[in-house]
C-alpha cells in the first residue's frame, strides 16, 4: 500500500509569487525625515544620554596577553636603562601594574597563561636593564644575578597576576552557575 506524505508547512510567500504590497510608512527612503500627519504636533526629538568614556577593556588570547606582557616590559626596561640608568628597584615597581594588567585583559578561556607569562615577561624586560659588561657571558651573568636579586618583585608580580586570576575565575563560575540555576 502507497502511503503519501504530507509536504511541511511553508511560511512567507512562495518562489515566484508576487511580493505583498508595503504599507505608506514603510515606503519611506533611507535617510528621508518622517513625517507627522497634518494637524499633529512634531514629537520632541528623544534625548541620547552624553557617551561614557571607560577604560579599555580589551580581551587578550594567552599568546596576546604574553606578547603584550613581554614588549611592555622589554619596553619599560629600556626606558628604566635610559631615564633612570638601570634601577632594578624601578624596573620592579613597573613590572607590578603590567602583571595586573596582563591578568584583567586575557581572556576567560585563556585566564591560566596570565601567571604563567608574567616571569617570561620578567626576564625579557631585565635584558636591557641587567649589566652587560663582558660580553655576551657577562650579560648571562648580569641577568641571572638580576633575577637572583630583584625575585621578590618578580614572585610578587606573579602572586599578584594569579591571585587576580583566581578571583575572576571564581566569578566566572558563580556566573555560570547562577545562570544555568532554574528559577
Amino acid at each position: 500500500m502507497e502511503q503519501h506524505r504530507t509536504p511541511p508547512e511553508r511560511h512567507g510567500p512562495r518562489r515566484g509569487s508576487p511580493p505583498t504590497p508595503l504599507p505608506p510608512q514603510a515606503r519611506r527612503r533611507p535617510g528621508e525625515e518622517r513625517r507627522p500627519a497634518p494637524g499633529t504636533a512634531r514629537p520632541a526629538p528623544a534625548m541620547r544620554p552624553a557617551p561614557v568614556r571607560r577604560l579599555p577593556n580589551p580581551r587578550l588570547t594567552g599568546l596576546g596577553g604574553g606578547l603584550f606582557a613581554g614588549a611592555a616590559m622589554f619596553l619599560l626596561g629600556c626606558l628604566d636603562q635610559w631615564l633612570f640608568g638601570a634601577s632594578l628597584t624601578v624596573y620592579g615597581v613597573l613590572f607590578l601594574p603590567v602583571c595586573v594588567l596582563t591578568a584583567l585583559w586575557v581572556r576567560a578561556g585563556d585566564l591560566l597563561t596570565a601567571p604563567v607569562v608574567a616571569p617570561i615577561a620578567f626576564a625579557v624586560g631585565l635584558v636591557p636593564v641587567a649589566d652587560s659588561s663582558g660580553g655576551m657571558g657577562g650579560r648571562m651573568m648580569g641577568l641571572v644575578t638580576a633575577l637572583a636579586t630583584q625575585a621578590g618583585w618578580l614572585y610578587g608580580g606573579t602572586l599578584l597576576a594569579g591571585a587576580i586570576v583566581l578571583g575572576r575565575r571564581v566569578r566566572l563560575v558563580r556566573h555560570r552557575a547562577v545562570r544555568r540555576r532554574p528559577d
